[in-house]
């Protein structure tokens, strides 16, 4: 098995996934499971696959009787970065029509069969949309989000998980755990309160909003006279001026510097923040790609508006597609920092890693030769 090399003065230590020529293989071997219906689990794909997200909730009742979380997620910046280094203003960039070779056959059976693919061109949201520009969406219409509303009537929803709140990422503290245990429902958690009932937007204006639904998405995107992005929309922007290796590779710059926010160190005990972030970023801190786009791979999930759907892997529960790979991805998890990546979305569950940007179409343009 090749190995990976810690940060200076750290070991080495055996890797499962190696971007070479095993990487199919080794991408392929990963964990792959689902567990139907909301009896014992809320469902959600996250990481690898249809993965089964269970929801336990470790929590202790306090002196006011409220149970609260005994963990909490890595969040915090570790570099000191802020949005105030990264001065990015919000805004859109335009995206041409073309014609492009959509999905991989190399890697991940979800993102076969490659298909040439022909797209109108459309403006993009230059970052994902922030909880700035999502507080000015609530205020001006007063939208409460799934998780603010809760699950009561949510068809197959246990009682004791009919409450407002969402799943959030909690890192164990020990290596030995069930896989996906460190997804935990957390009761009061929304986009307000990404990391439980004790936390708040102080200092994340500029982060991308999370815990938000695809009806949540959507809504915003409406009321902002604009679309989600279709899948193709979105592969097309990812894919803009790209080699072919960048389609495999782990996100970097020309000089070996991170390019995007994602996990470096053992996941998922340990986010070692080399990126500058153990968390979410505030958007636009790790540079424009050729279009002016920000942060397409990695920071968070990014809704669109095409349904899930590949042969032989149905869902149990109504699913959109997500794109872009997020702050938990790493090389040895997840992997998923690449244009032509994907994962399903339960419709109606936000967690701590779910974002989304929104596009705008233009109606007359010329047909693409």
């Amino acid at each position: 098995m090749p190995t990976c090399h810690a940060p200076a003065g750290g070991s080495t230590q055996p890797c499962t996934i190696a971007f070479t020529t095993r990487y199919r293989d080794a991408m392929q071997a990963l964990p792959f499971r689902r567990v139907t219906g909301y009896r014992a689990v809320l469902v959600f794909a996250i990481a690898t696959g249809m993965a089964a997200l269970a929801l336990p909730i470790p929590a202790r009742a306090g002196t006011d009787g409220i149970e609260r979380p005994l963990r909490r997620p890595p969040s915090r910046p570790l570099s000191g970065m802020s949005a105030a280094v990264c001065p990015v203003s919000p805004g859109t960039v335009w995206v041409p029509a073309g014609r492009f070779k959509m999905g991989l056959d190399s890697t991940l059976p979800e993102e076969s069969r490659q298909r040439e693919v022909t797209v109108n061109g459309f403006f993009m949201d230059r970052t994902e949309v922030t909880n700035a520009q999502f507080t000015a969406f609530v205020n001006a219409t007063g939208y409460r989000t799934q998780a603010e509303r809760g699950w009561a009537g949510v068809k197959g929803v246990p009682p004791e998980l009919q409450v407002p709140g969402s799943v959030v990422f909690m890192a164990p503290r020990s290596p030995e755990v069930p896989e996906y245990s460190w997804w935990v429902f957390t009761p009061g958690t929304d986009w307000r309160h990404p990391e439980g009932p004790g936390s708040s937007l102080q200092g994340r204006l500029q982060h991308p909003v999370v815990h938000v639904t695809f009806d949540d998405a959507l809504a915003y995107a409406r009321w902002a006279g604009r679309d989600l992005p279709t899948e193709a929309e979105w592969e097309r922007a990812a894919r803009y001026g790209k080699t072919p290796n960048a389609m495999l590779e782990p996100p970097r710059n020309a000089d070996g510097t991170y390019a995007a926010n994602t996990f470096q160190g053992e996941f998922p005990n340990r986010n070692t923040g080399q990126d500058g972030h153990a968390g979410t970023a505030p958007v636009g801190c790790y540079g424009a790609d050729r279009l002016g786009l920000y942060d397409l791979l990695g920071n968070v999930w990014e809704w669109t508006r095409d349904d899930y759907r590949v042969t032989g892997q149905p869902t149990d529960e109504p699913s959109r597609i997500l794109k872009g790979g997020s702050y938990l991805c790493s090389e040895h998890f997840c992997a998923r920092y690449r244009p032509a990546a994907r994962q399903p979305g339960t419709e109606n569950l936000g967690t701590s890693h779910i974002g989304f940007r929104t596009v705008l179409r233009v109606k007359s343009q010329r047909p693409v030769s």
